[in-house]
């Protein structure tokens, strides 16, 4: 039996790394947990999973590390790539130390979570580095790797990514697809031989990113079906992969995306890779479960009571006269809510999208006794007060852009092609990140602002640092977390939410910064419950920015009753994002009652389990929350299309105890009402068992709209 192998086992998922060589370490497994598993039982499962080597082949089948080495036949893609000035490209790692923290290395266990910390240096003498490979307790697997250059001769950095391995039936892949304004498109194709790669150059983590890639066994569902997954933590530009060789060996991986020159390591200096998670489950309800329960779980966790904010962008835009924005501000108290967000075009010379960007000072011609006459009053009401930045832009025709073109990400001697109007502060010069720096403390240091809508709405296109044009998206990303820390630091209370064109920066890294994602810039009710569903598969509810709209979505144009507007809302952080000025009473009232529902029940809605039923069709969308203990669920059945057949198929939901009994009832009712619906407020019971497998007679549905459920144990 070698020594050196570490298991690991948390939430029903078995992990056992082989550190005993030769070469970096091997995940030798990655799966459902292996009770019983003993040293004699996992030195049999290495012995009896070695494989026989193929014809016109090496005469040993290669150890693929977690970082895959081409030395050892590897003839997928490898871990690490680079040179120093083209020597020393395929280095030779030997195992130096093993540490393992929670678990043993020396006396075998199978038990718990736990680190193992590998150190290692090439034979030659170049290189040295450092995979940390760790299990949490909500059985996700992560890992990452540090590289350090040893050698006197400069080493250029070329890419390094980690990967796990997957088993020969995980052969089909999910991973997202997307653009602003319709977020999180899901796509599926089979894992064939060669390689699945999703390369993000966008400078930011990106609408159209792979956001999490998985694999599983053909057809797998939210419910059943064995799949593993791989998130790359990192807001920059990235990769996600899968790939599968010749011989059937299959890996998912991922790391940053570095560009040519950007990471070039003088002696002693060091590079370490983002976190690549991994998530293992049955079902894609389980694995998304596993990341939700780590973000509840991180050092500064999100209260499942969260206020219900208002935004005002859509009803005001860039007019900010007080009387209005007062004026929302107490319709919105008088409605419930608890948080009025002030959004862009309160600084600088910022009327319009054209100007301003990168003046963080209060104009003096809109605001001329500063923002405390507007936030005076909002704290009066009671409620919070948030304000919108754009900390990383700066428009062309702005006071900072004129005091210092040299700070605009630029790889040539004229500026990238301008997006929005704008381009990128490069926040890799220490003067740029100085100054915006200070103007945003400032603002914190006048204003009780409680809140910080942090926007970012363009990618990064030759994004450069004058005069050489050396590449700084790596630096960029570093700053930008940076700042965030150090605004964390000096005001431990305030929220931050990561908005980027939407749903353009939403990753495992920024959320360790942030409390709050935007979804997106499209909060059309039809299109945000496909985002909604499927934002849910990395990000639990609690993070999910999700507003009542207006009702003409200003992006589609489509109209929608507040029934449906409101119902689909309440999934996520509830707000609005609504001329309230314009409501009328009644729909004031409607708008009262709805906010009444969500704060009665986001100790529900935003801190259970998230359940997406299978066997609908795609116009006919079964999800909810489930309490962790199985008392409580709110069930929503959604039709986006004119049903075939009508009435469509029955409620069916699962996730409550088989055995015990539910009284379920409509809490919001839609459609022709089933003869069950009847009077009776009270309800019908039936069990968890029953529900699931029988459900229950549906309304009949018009395109667009929502019923909603609520099931209480007796």
């Amino acid at each position: 039996m070698r020594d050196a192998l570490v298991a690991m086992s948390a939430a029903g998922v078995t992990v056992l790394v082989d550190t005993a060589g030769p070469g970096l370490p091997v995940i030798a497994y990655w799966g459902p947990e292996l009770p019983g598993l003993d040293q004699a039982g996992a030195a049999a499962l290495l012995r009896t999973t070695e494989g026989v080597t193929g014809s016109n082949a090496i005469d040993l089948p290669p150890r693929v590390a977690v970082l895959p080495e081409h030395n050892a036949g590897w003839p997928g893609r490898p871990g690490l790539l680079g040179s120093a000035g083209g020597t020393g490209w395929s280095p030779k790692f030997q195992i130096k130390t093993v540490s393992a923290y929670g678990v043993s290395v020396r006396d075998f266990a199978a038990g718990g979570p736990g680190l193992v910390e590998i150190a290692a240096d090439d034979e030659s003498g170049r290189l040295s580095t450092t995979i940390e490979i760790e299990l949490l307790p909500t059985g996700l697997l992560r890992a990452r790797a540090t590289v350090t250059n040893q050698h006197e001769d400069t080493y250029g950095l070329e890419d390094l990514v980690l990967s796990f391995p997957i088993p020969a039936e995980a052969s089909e892949l999910l991973d997202f697809a997307g653009r602003h304004n319709l977020e999180r498109v899901p796509q599926r194709a089979p894992l064939n031989t060669g390689t699945h790669l999703r390369e993000n150059r966008r400078g930011r983590t990106g609408a159209d990113s792979a956001y999490v890639l998985h694999a599983g066994v053909p057809g797998f569902g939210f419910a059943r079906g064995r799949v593993w997954a791989v998130h790359t933590a990192w807001s920059g530009n990235h990769t996600h992969y899968a790939e599968r060789v010749w011989s059937g060996e299959q890996r998912l991986g991922g790391g940053e995306l570095l560009l040519p020159g950007e990471i070039r390591l003088a002696r002693g200096q060091s590079y370490t890779s983002p976190w690549l998670y991994g998530s293992h489950g049955d079902g894609l309800d389980e694995v998304a479960r596993r990341f939700h329960r780590h973000l509840r779980a991180r050092e500064r966790p999100i209260s499942s009571e969260r206020p219900v904010s208002l935004n005002v962008w859509e009803a005001v835009y860039f007019d900010h006269r007080l009387p209005k924005l007062l004026d929302l501000a107490e319709r919105a108290a008088q409605a419930g809510a608890e948080r009025y967000v002030l959004d862009d075009g309160w600084f600088g010379s910022r009327r319009d999208d054209t100007s301003g960007l990168g003046d963080w000072v209060v104009s003096p011609d809109v605001w001329p006794d500063g923002l405390h006459p507007l936030i005076d009053r909002v704290k009066q009401l009671g409620l919070q007060f948030g304000l919108w930045f754009e900390p990383e832009m700066v428009n062309p025709d702005s006071d900072l852009a004129r005091e210092h073109p040299e700070w605009i990400m630029s790889a040539r001697s004229d500026w990238p092609v301008e997006s929005r109007r704008q381009q990128v502060l490069n926040l890799g010069i220490p003067g740029a990140y100085q100054h915006v720096r200070d103007q945003i403390f400032a603002i914190l240091s006048e204003y009780a602002v409680d809140y910080i809508k942090w926007d970012h709405n363009r990618d990064l296109i030759d994004a450069g640092t004058q005069p050489t044009g050396a590449p700084g998206v790596h630096e960029q990303t570093r700053a930008f977390y940076r700042l965030l820390d150090e605004i964390r630091a000096a005001h431990p209370d305030l929220e931050i939410e990561s908005c980027s064109s939407g749903g353009g920066r939403i990753d495992l890294e920024v959320l360790t910064r942030s409390d709050r994602v935007w979804v997106s810039d499209n909060i059309d009710p039809h299109d945000r419950q496909q985002m909604l569903r499927w934002s849910g598969q990395l990000v639990p509810p609690e993070y999910l920015g999700s507003h009542v709209a207006s009702g003409q979505s200003h992006t589609t144009g489509r109209r929608h009753d507040l029934e449906f507007r409101a119902g689909t809302a309440v999934f996520g952080h509830l707000g609005v994002e609504w001329d309230l000025t314009s409501a009328t009473p009644e729909e004031l009232t409607a708008l009262a009652e709805w906010i009444t529902i969500f704060k009665d029940e986001r100790g529900l809605l935003l801190a259970g389990d998230l359940v997406r039923m299978d066997g609908y069709s795609d116009d006919l969308l079964v999800h909810g929350v489930v309490a962790p203990d199985r008392s409580r669920a709110l069930i929503a059945m959604v039709a986006l299309a004119s049903p075939y057949p009508d009435p469509p198929a029955r409620l069916r939901f699962r996730g409550l105890d088989p055995a015990r009994s539910y009284r379920i009832r409509p809490l919001r009712r839609a459609g022709h009402a089933p003869p069950w619906w009847g009077s009776d407020l009270a309800g019908d019971v039936l069990t968890g068992a029953a529900l699931e497998h029988v459900g229950v007679a549906s309304p009949s549905l018009h395109p667009d709209q929502v019923v909603l459920y609520q099931a209480d144990a007796m």
